[in-house]
């Protein structure tokens, strides 16, 4: 039994330390996504904020 050569296949998959934008996707369209969460569960919301103002008041 002889050895034969295994054809492998690698993905290598870094981040140059001279452009690291982790965070820019989080902030593109923050208030459009804000406002639709919001609009999704506006019962959530509203149950959510109306205490914090009545506290806040």
């Amino acid at each position: 039994m002889g050895k034969q050569p295994v054809r492998m296949k690698a993905v290598v998959y870094a981040l140059s330390p001279f452009q690291q934008k982790v965070m820019s996707g989080l902030w593109n369209d923050f208030t459009g996504k804000i406002s639709h969460k919001v609009s999704e569960n506006w019962i959530s919301a509203t149950l959510l904020l109306v205490p914090l103002v009545g506290t806040y008041t």
